[in-house]
């Protein structure tokens, strides 16, 4: 079942979400460690308005367990959506100074999906493709006919899903230090 996420999730989503952290090698995670990243993380998805907040979050429940997570916002959020960051980072005694993302990711006039994970033990089974085909009812509701995402061009696996499901390459990035091509598509 697709549905909006929960408070409640946040642990789960934030381990998901660290998977694809650990994927791109951000030195966040690499200074602070797994564990505290995870705490933080978790933490920082009550804030409404962050990056990976509860509220910008869809989850596909099977069995009564979160099994994929996607998060993603307008374009015009970018410049603000690390921002509820910097307070949870100060809880925690670090400097506020300290980023999850440098890079600038959306395109103009876009919905952008930010992150999609499965958990393990139900990939292969839909998951994704089910949160795939929900979000243009999100970009639709924000007002946005377009969502855009970007996927690492050494992951051509996911790059085949997004293609399955209608996306199709319109620039070239690099995010993190890793090679990105950005994709889209039309809501309509």
């Amino acid at each position: 079942m697709i549905r909006f996420a929960k408070e409640e999730d946040r642990f789960v989503m934030a381990e998901l979400v660290l998977v694809i952290l650990k994927d791109m090698e951000l030195p966040f995670v690499k200074e602070i460690g797994e564990a505290k990243t995870l705490e933080i993380l978790a933490d920082a998805m009550l804030e409404p308005d962050y990056r990976y907040g509860f509220r910008r979050a869809l989850v596909n429940e099977i069995d009564g367990e979160v099994a994929g997570v996607a998060f993603g916002y307008p374009d015009k959020e970018e410049a603000t959506i690390d921002q509820p960051l910097d307070k949870v980072l100060e809880q925690y005694g670090l400097s506020k100074d300290m980023k999850l993302f440098i890079d600038e990711e959306t395109l103009p006039n876009e919905w952008y999906l930010d992150t999609i994970c499965v958990a393990e033990k139900f990939r292969g089974k839909g998951v994704g493709s089910a949160l795939l085909e929900a979000l243009p009812k999100i970009a639709s509701r924000d007002g946005y006919e377009v969502i855009g995402l970007s996927v690492d061009r050494a992951n051509p696996h996911a790059k085949r899903l997004y293609e399955k499901h209608g996306f199709e390459v319109v620039a070239q990035r690099e995010i993190s230090g890793h090679l990105y091509d950005h994709m889209q598509k039309r809501t309509s």
